[in-house]
């Protein structure tokens, strides 16, 4: 098992990395050995790794952050870094290696303060490994003052710092910093190579790793969620019955709330598995006793943390809904597949008795109408449209088609 294996359906993507890793493994023992560099080498100190949602952006920034790391006996004979195996390849992967920093944010936003502590530990030299990496899995939530911050160390790294950022797209990262990264662009998996790693790495059962990699069209971790969780089943089965229950504006409304009140749980949820642990360590640092006073001087802390707990909590609540629009979005490009006789592959089987009714009912001008009234919902939402009153208007908008 090398540190690749996770990254599904990616293998040009996987060549250029474990070159860039070999290249970067022979200069810092050039370094070391005080040889002369050689020129033309495929490792660069900024990557951008861009591609659409599951397609693994911050899985392979993750391998690659732990090939750069690897220390297997193997290297010095010829052998590719990255055998998965060593010291620095096993805690980069599970996140406990010391010069491996992995930035993910269940926030809105990256912010200033955030990103110059990133910056200063970016100035370090490794304590222990090979390089100082910086992973930033969501590269596209820097704010702008965040960005124009990050900039900097971009432009000027230490000798032995890498950074790998990871974004949607090109577009979603800042001009002057895209344009100083090495670009590599993944593509959405095989339904195939996603269903065949459930079944191999998670033990799913083979029926439901092909139906969950479907229903996901290759999204890893939708897929993997799907296929192992009962409650996340039964909220998608939920999501599709929309399009069946908007018959009049009673109907409408009341679909609407459900998709709202759905999120709000999912958000509650993970406030009361995190909040409270989260609560109970500050003041427990900050020198507070169970069931007393806090000292003085620790108001300030605990309402930065509680700001974060609601922001993290809206964060939630938004992706919730996304997920929801995202699968509406599937059952209506099903829809429109049937009504134009498309050979491509139907994503929602399990649903084919509703998606027949819909496509015998309307006509292909409304269903694609209806698909944007779903993007112009998360478009509204992105503007911070109260969701309550952006998912109403799509519902209405899905009813009038």
């Amino acid at each position: 098992m090398t540190v690749w294996d996770e990254l599904v359906g990616q293998d040009r993507v996987r060549e250029q990395l474990a070159a860039a890793a070999k290249d970067a493994d022979a200069l810092v023992t050039a370094v070391s050995d005080g040889k002369p560099l050689e020129q033309g080498s495929k490792m660069t100190h900024a990557w951008l790794f861009t591609g659409p949602p599951g397609s693994g952006r911050s899985t392979a920034a993750r391998a690659f952050a732990a090939a750069l790391q690897c220390t297997s006996p193997d290297r010095a004979l010829g052998g590719e870094p990255g055998c998965g195996f060593c010291d620095g390849c096993h805690t980069s992967l599970i996140g406990t290696h010391a010069d491996v920093q992995v930035i993910r944010t269940d926030l809105l936003s990256i912010g200033v303060k955030e990103t110059r502590d990133l910056v200063r530990r970016a100035q370090l030299s490794p304590a222990v490994g090979r390089w100082q990496v910086i992973v930033m899995e969501d590269a596209d939530r820097l704010t702008e003052g965040a960005g124009n911050v990050l900039l900097k160390a971009v432009e000027e790294p230490a000798p032995r710092t890498v950074w790998m950022l990871c974004a949607p797209s090109l577009e979603d990262v800042l001009p002057t910093i895209r344009s100083r990264c090495r670009h590599l662009t993944l593509g959405t998996p095989s339904v195939e190579a996603v269903a065949d790693v459930l079944i191999r790495r998670d033990g799913v059962d083979p029926e439901r790793a092909h139906s969950a990699a479907r229903a996901t069209q290759g999204h890893i971790g939708r897929a993997r969620r799907l296929a192992t969780d009962e409650r996340a089943r039964a909220r998608r089965a939920a999501v599709l019955k929309v399009p069946l229950r908007i018959a009049d504006v009673g109907g409408c409304l009341k679909a609407a709330q459900e998709l709202i009140d759905t999120a709000t749980d999912d958000a509650k949820q993970m406030a009361e598995e995190v909040d409270v642990k989260e609560t109970e360590d500050l003041k427990a640092a900050l020198g507070g006793v169970a069931g007393g006073r806090m000292p003085r001087g620790t108001a300030g802390a605990m309402k930065e943390l509680e700001d974060k707990q609601k922001r993290r909590k809206t964060r939630t609540q938004r992706d919730s809904l996304d997920l929801a629009l995202t699968e509406l979005t599937g059952f209506y490009r099903d829809v429109l597949a049937l009504q134009l006789g498309s050979r491509i592959a139907i994503a929602n089987v399990d649903v084919q008795d509703s998606l027949d009714r819909i496509a015998e009912s309307s006509t292909p001008a409304q269903t694609l109408r209806r698909i944007e009234a779903v993007i112009a919902c998360r478009r509204a939402m992105d503007r911070n449209v109260a969701p309550l009153l952006a998912v109403e208007a799509m519902t209405m908008s899905l009813r009038a088609g």
